[in-house]
């Protein structure tokens, strides 16, 4: 996130769009998707379209709210598409998934991390709840996910706290 120069309007927008990855766990189809009417600034709220055609109101957290207002209103040109977030460069429409993906491969190089994509920042952001103590179905329920497996992998890396979530084995002592 340090390597986006947020003195810059494309700078405010990929900010913007690696916290909601990171904080949030949004896909990059879901970052795409978002619009001008997505946000309830005054419930402290978000839509989300995810897979399936499901919606989904999620809190917004100030850190989140404060990186897209920022650049809402000093960074996104004043154009009529009610995509949240637009191209950079002309034609000026919504940025696609890909370009999210794009906006994150830029941004992980910069910062010197090598070069990976926006599934990667939804992985860290359900870890990271893990590891400050969010259960998987609280992490399923934020992440979207129908199954708790599903959730499950992003646990597989925290082993301090799968310990904890292990049955003993029949006769072992613990």
């Amino acid at each position: 996130m340090a390597s986006c120069d947020r003195r810059r309007a494309t700078g405010k927008r990929d900010y913007a769009i690696l916290v909601l990855l990171a904080r949030l766990g949004l896909r990059a189809a879901e970052i795409a998707a978002l619009r001008l009417d997505d946000i309830d600034w005054r419930a402290g709220e978000i839509v989300v379209r995810g897979k399936g055609h499901t919606e989904e109101r999620l809190p917004l957290p100030c850190d989140v709210g404060e990186a897209i207002a920022g650049y809402l209103r000093h960074g996104r040109p004043r154009r009529p598409e009610r995509e949240m977030f637009l191209r950079a460069s002309a034609p000026l429409r919504g940025l696609a998934p890909e370009g999210v993906s794009e906006v994150v491969r830029a941004a992980s190089e910069r910062a010197g991390l090598g070069s990976f994509g926006a599934h990667r920042l939804r992985h860290t952001a359900g870890t990271e709840m893990l590891r400050a103590g969010a259960s998987l179905p609280e992490v399923a329920q934020v992440l979207r996910h129908r199954s708790v497996a599903t959730t499950a992998i992003y646990a597989k890396v925290d082993f301090l706290a799968l310990r904890e979530l292990a049955m003993p084995w029949p006769g072992a002592v613990r």
